[in-house]
């Protein structure tokens, strides 16, 4: 890939996108990140050099995403590659979460980087290339995890919006990249970035033995390196074809074969019932 092409990363002070910015600064690429909090961001990259633009944003806030748009345009004079990677995963079953808690992590995870492709996509229109990866994860392509309904919710929103944008923007040269990841060894299952419930009910012990397990067992033990997670998305933005659809790890290369096959046991099953639903053609 043309390392003259610019990188726009949300969500780089910690975990995939964190790893992400320092393999693309390493291989020479002009990247601008976002955190909400810049020294957090100047001391996690660790790097200063007229290559590396570091912002604070607010995702949540339109004004501030125009604003950090508007700098990286001025400061590298265009963006290439987009990644929509902040956000934050949030563990309760759907009758503890409130609903403040549960349009906290929407606004977050969905209008997020809505708000970001809104004020971007004009620029990469008028240069008639560019490539968005939105960040979504395995748990936006099937749901069968208790207890993240919520946040499962939200990912599957974002596979949504993805499909039809990369329809909507094709004609323009703008390629669209889901990317569903697995369980990586970041820091997605500490108290920064996973919310539990504050009002937690003891009905829902199973949700409780799972949110313990993350918490305890999984993290810090997921089987996904998050520097191969970047490389595989430096790979991707070469290439001329790239999939809308890109699961990483094993395991949700897996998962998603399941979710596959349980659908299509289901249609073949109900297919009767399925087709028998429309108006009877009328007989001569």
């Amino acid at each position: 890939m043309d390392t003259q092409n610019v990188w726009f990363v949300t969500g780089a002070s910690k975990g995939l996108g964190l790893s992400l910015v320092k393999q693309l600064l390493n291989g020479g690429y002009a990247v601008a990140a976002t955190s909400r909090n810049l020294n957090d961001l100047r001391r996690a990259v660790g790097t200063r050099s007229d290559n590396f633009l570091p912002l604070a944003v607010d995702l949540t806030t339109e004004s501030s995403v125009a604003e950090a748009i508007e700098k990286t345009v001025a400061h590298f004079g265009k963006i290439d590659v987009v990644v929509n990677n902040a956000g934050y995963g949030l563990l309760g079953s759907l009758e503890e979460l409130t609903d403040e808690e549960a349009r906290e992590n929407f606004e977050v995870n969905v209008f997020g980087s809505l708000n970001v492709i809104r004020k971007v996509l004009p620029y990469l229109r008028q240069q008639q290339s560019g490539h968005i990866f939105n960040i979504s994860s395995i748990a936006g392509f099937t749901g069968a995890f208790p207890g993240f309904g919520i946040y499962c919710a939200t990912k599957f929103a974002v596979e949504g919006f993805s499909e039809s944008l990369s329809e909507e923007v094709k004609p323009f040269g703008i390629h669209v990249t889901l990317v569903e990841p697995g369980y990586f060894r970041t820091e997605f299952l500490t108290s920064g970035s996973l919310g539990v419930p504050q009002n937690q009910l003891e009905a829902y012990q199973a949700v409780r033995n799972l949110q313990q397990a993350h918490q305890q067992q999984i993290n810090g033990n997921q089987p996904g390196d998050p520097e191969k997670a970047g490389a595989a998305l430096i790979r991707v933005a070469s290439e001329a074809n790239p999939p809308l659809h890109l699961f990483l790890g094993q395991d949700a290369y897996v998962l998603a074969h399941q979710k596959i096959e349980a659908v299509r046991n289901e249609l073949e099953t109900w297919k009767a019932l399925s087709i028998s639903t429309g108006f009877e053609t009328p007989t001569v």
